[in-house]
């Protein structure tokens, strides 16, 4: 993916690792699109930053279907979708109390980004230098014991990149999957400020440096998250994940 010149769409862009890629993206010359719930936050995100702005519940197949018209109507050269929904759930799978959550979880992380590339797919087929660009994590690679959910719709989405990659060779379109380690975010209480996770700037920083040296990366992969994602590799994956739940449930 070339790091500039693009129009790109992130829904779920209004905070976090997605507005952090926003701000990178804009100032590296592209045209940002962002997406979310919230019009109030979104009118305040553009008044501020000069983003693009679409209303959209990832949620919701209809807001989805909606939203990429809307999307493309305005933004006809818009040829990057980062498809990077995502919430995360603590859940005690000992009795039925987890499913609320896990549903939510599977509809929001595995559903969404699903229909929102179907949602573009085809549009994205007639643009110069398209991308679909996914976020997955380190723990596709390695669960966390209190996220199972989560945990399993990272690996849908890691596994999602990777097949998609292979059907879209014979088009344009990259794919690109963004691997995070623990990141300073709201995913989970406590999370912003855990000394375990990465510091949201410093992710977003190293990410972008890895768009812009590798345009044609399969996976990026800040230094942080390698020891999740290649612990199979290595041949001590029960160590990685001994090591993982540790910590403090909370910091991944």
């Amino acid at each position: 993916m070339h790091i500039n010149g693009n129009t790109v769409f992130i829904p779920g862009a209004t905070s976090g690792i997605g507005l952090a890629l926003a701000l990178r993206l804009q100032a590296k010359g592209n045209t940002v699109v962002i997406g979310g719930r919230r019009t109030e936050l979104l009118e305040k995100l553009a008044a501020e930053h000069g983003f693009g702005t679409a209303r959209i519940d990832i949620t919701d197949p209809a807001s989805i279907s909606s939203a990429a018209r809307d999307v493309v109507d305005r933004y006809p050269d818009l040829n990057v979708l980062v498809a990077m929904a995502g919430i995360m759930r603590v859940e005690d799978w000992h009795a039925p109390g987890f499913l609320a959550d896990a549903e939510e979880v599977v509809t929001t992380n595995v559903l969404g980004p699903i229909r929102m590339i179907a949602a573009l797919v085809e549009h994205l087929q007639t643009r110069t230098g398209a991308a679909i660009v996914t976020v997955s994590s380190g723990l596709a690679h390695a669960p966390l014991r209190v996220t199972p959910s989560y945990n399993a719709s990272k690996a849908a989405i890691h596994m999602l990149s990777e097949t998609l990659r292979l059907q879209l060779a014979d088009t344009g379109v990259q794919v690109v999957e963004i691997v995070p380690p623990a990141v300073r975010t709201a995913l989970l209480p406590g999370q912003e400020t855990s000394d375990v996770a990465m510091p949201l700037d410093e992710f977003a920083d190293e990410a972008m440096e890895l768009l812009e040296s590798d345009p044609e990366a399969h996976e990026v992969l800040v230094e942080r998250v390698k020891f999740l994602r290649h612990g199979e590799a290595r041949g001590d994956y029960d160590q990685v994940v001994a090591t993982l739940n540790a910590a403090d449930p909370h910091t991944r």
